[in-house]
């Protein structure tokens, strides 16, 4: 079908560190406007009207023009789906790696298209045919000539820390359709493939015998950021792996990659990968979206043909890429459908002039083979998937409470796809994308608040995030006595920047990689531990001394939260900095030099004494926003890391008073970042609520955060910058610093230690 208009295309050309200083709720709309990718919905195949409204959670329909949602079996139907443990802003359906990340923006799965992080629609279409009556599940098309007037209804969401799990109903049969995206702590060969599983369960619900049939598509549109962009197919039978199903592979790549660059940061090279487990009943089909959902719903089936229109544009009569299940006669038994979908690339990326392989390719020669290997492990991927949901479930309410299991379980996948695994010189690195603000390679103050969730779960895979940006000053040329903010100014390109013509955080920065050092030498195996600070001890111990020399009272430079500006005397910059101090003691005795332990441990209790006299306002009953601004305040979510490395250095009093104050400062979805603004970091939140456990503060900033995210109008990816008076997104989505929300988990709370 014709589109009714191209996407508009976001290059993110406008930094976060030119976004004017708005204050207040005022102002974050335009803000915002400005620097996400894609607010508006791009065109896609096929195009109808959607349902990513601000609410969808008591409509018991979806609103495409092109559905009804009457049913004869009356008022059961109109019951509104439940959302457990919440309601995404955005719901994860594969999201995996920078790259593979596409998300449903509503609360119902049917009449809406799912999209890449940035907005741009990534089609997947879906319709179960009961008994010769055709239902829409997923997407939102319009098939002329073929009219479906009908959807499921869908019953439930169910998200947990790796799969997102509908329940959907038609016809009288039941369908759950899963997504999974497995999360392998540990496992590197397993962490590395950049796949995701799609899988359907049927059975019936009536106790009837109903003949079934489920269809898939996606489009073209995975391929590339520009749907004027030129794409080629195939279509393969892989064989199996290790007694697994053989497969029907659909894959597809841009005619002319751009190896190594984006288009909307979407990647302008690789292969899409969307493959089926073999079985009776299997039909698949690659042309163009009417032809092909034409096909189905009017033969029940498809051609099992190859469009050899190519290679064409994405958007000329819109390839799609189709499977279809014949499930035959559904009664007694379940019947299940096993699909998954990557996107696979090579060189994943580059490091100072070097291309890097992917580190699946350290395992398989081929994507087939590693996508044969994917759906042989696919009974087992869901049982550890199973295992590992329950033990954050589990963990994270025993820290924190319910909601605050129901925001790890939001955030876990979110923070992993952040980072991928590549080999370099036959050892495995990870890099990290600065998603949705400024598109770095391993920016340093990413990777930081980021850091809680690997300190749970791997922290081997933290050491593989420091790697590179340990490399880089050590070897690669960076010419400043402070650390770098980043390895390269856009992803996958880590070129450094040995003309120090970088985006300086010189305490930040340095504090950072101390503190995430200190906490990977405390969670990693002793032999490991003394072997990396005694490696690394050269560059970590300038750092220290330039923090010596500067962090008790930073100079007017830039911090993190680089949106507020730069500031001087910043009281949460220069905790950041002592803190640091006392980390490098910690890595000084893990290197078995005990004499500069006792040098940086007497230094960082000293600062902190002046540290409190310094930053502590008039009023004796909070500490400052900066040493020279009586009257002010800021969350001092620095205090984390000294819990997190026990270096015990913040007193009680100070935290004491400070959880006491934030609590006078409360908005309705949680505490401002300062007083210059009404809105917050949804990380440091987290940090916060950590350092602060036991006191009331902490539960209120989970129940305020998981508030935000329940109840947000902005149907994006979960966003860690919002406005704690009218929850909406002040800017950013999809980042990986979501990671912060496992801040609690990584002090051990509700782990028995």
């Amino acid at each position: 079908m014709p589109e009714t208009g191209e996407p508009v295309e976001s290059t993110l050309a406008v930094s976060r560190r030119s976004l004017l200083r708005s204050s207040g709720a005022v102002g974050l709309g335009a803000a915002g406007a400005v620097l996400l990718p894609a607010l508006a919905q791009p065109a896609h195949a096929a195009t109808t009207s959607s349902n990513a409204d601000s609410s969808n959670t008591t409509s018991s329909s979806p609103g495409s023009s092109n559905t009804d949602s009457s049913n004869p079996t009356g008022a059961a139907f109109a019951q509104p789906p439940i959302f457990d443990p919440l309601r995404p802003p955005a719901v994860p359906l594969a999201v995996r790696s920078p790259y593979l990340s596409t998300w449903m923006p509503a609360s119902i799965l049917a009449g809406t298209w799912a999209n890449f992080w940035t907005g741009r629609t990534t089609a997947m279409t879906g319709y179960l045919r009961v008994d010769g009556v055709d239902y829409l599940f997923l997407g939102a098309p319009s098939v002329s000539g073929h009219p479906v007037s009908r959807a499921v209804i869908q019953r439930s969401l169910t998200l947990t820390a790796t799969r997102s799990e509908y329940v959907l109903e038609a016809g009288g049969v039941r369908l759950t359709l899963t997504f999974l995206s497995p999360i392998e702590p540990g496992d590197l060969r397993r962490q590395s493939m950049p796949l995701s599983y799609i899988l359907a369960a049927v059975r019936s619900e009536d106790g009837h015998a109903h003949d079934v049939g489920i269809y898939f598509d996606i489009s073209g549109e995975w391929a590339h950021g520009d749907s004027n962009t030129q794409i080629r197919w195939s279509q393969e039978q892989i064989a199996d792996s290790g007694g697994g199903p053989s497969l029907t592979s659909l894959s597809f790549t841009p005619n002319s990659p751009q190896v190594l660059a984006e288009n909307g940061d979407m990647a302008s090279w690789g292969t899409v990968v969307f493959s089926a487990s073999n079985r009776s009943g299997l039909s698949w089909q690659i042309g163009a979206d009417s032809a092909v959902r034409g096909a189905v719903l009017g033969n029940g089936s498809l051609a099992n043909t190859v469009d050899g229109d190519q290679p064409r544009r994405i958007n000329d009569n819109w390839p799609v890429f189709a499977f279809h299940f014949d499930l035959g006669s559904v009664r007694g038994s379940t019947r299940s459908a096993v699909l998954s979908v990557g996107h696979v690339r090579e060189p994943a990326v580059s490091y100072l002039g070097d291309q890097l392989p992917p580190l699946w390719r350290s395992y398989w020669s081929t994507w087939q083979d590693m996508a044969a290997f994917f759906h042989a492990d696919a009974d087992s991927a869901q049982e550890r998937s199973s295992t590992l949901d329950r033990k954050v479930a589990r963990d994270a309410t025993a820290a924190g409470g319910p909601k605050y299991a129901a925001l790890c379980a939001l955030a876990l996948r979110q923070a992993y796809a952040g980072t991928e695994l590549v080999s370099r010189n036959g050892q495995p690195w990870a890099f990290l994308k600065e998603i949705s603000s400024d598109g770095n390679v391993s920016t340093v103050d990413v990777t930081y608040p980021g850091m809680p969730v690997f300190l749970y779960l791997d922290p081997d895979y933290l050491g593989l995030l420091l790697a590179p940006l340990l490399d880089y000053p050590e070897h690669g040329g960076w010419p400043k006595q402070f650390a770098e903010h980043d390895l390269g100014s856009h992803y996958p390109n880590a070129t450094g920047h040995n003309d120090g013509n970088e985006e300086d955080m010189p305490v930040e920065e340095s504090a950072n990689m101390l503190i995430m050092s200190a906490a990977y030498l405390a969670r990693t195996g002793a032999a490991a531990a003394k072997s990396f600070a005694s490696q690394h001890y050269p560059i970590l111990k300038r750092w220290a001394d330039y923090l010596v020399a500067n962090a008790l009272d930073p100079g007017y430079q830039n911090q993190t939260d680089d949106f507020t500006g730069f500031i001087a005397h910043s009281a949460n910059l220069a905790l950041k900095g002592i803190v640091a101090i006392g980390a490098m003691s910690q890595i000084a005795a893990a290197a078995g030099n005990s004499a500069d332990a006792a040098s940086y441990q007497s230094t960082a209790s000293s600062y902190i004494t002046q540290w409190v006299t310094k930053a502590q306002d008039g009023g004796d009953d909070h500490l400052k926003l900066a040493y020279d601004q009586p009257g002010t305040w800021s969350l001092k979510y620095n205090g984390y890391p000294d819990a997190l490395l026990g270096t015990g250095l913040v007193p009680r009093s100070v935290a004491d008073e400070e959880a006491a104050w934030y609590l006078t400062q409360a908005n309705q979805f949680g505490a401002p970042l300062d007083l210059r603004h009404s809105y917050t970091k949804g990380d440091w939140e987290m940090w916060t609520a950590a350092w602060l456990r036991g006191r009331p503060i902490s539960g209120y900033l989970i129940s305020a955060l998981y508030d935000f995210a329940d109840a947000t109008p902005n149907r994006v990816p979960f966003t860690d910058w919002y406005d704690t008076v009218s929850g909406n997104q002040a800017g950013f989505q999809a980042r990986p610093v979501v990671g912060g929300v496992f801040a609690l988990l990584s002090l051990g709370l509700g782990l028995g230690r």
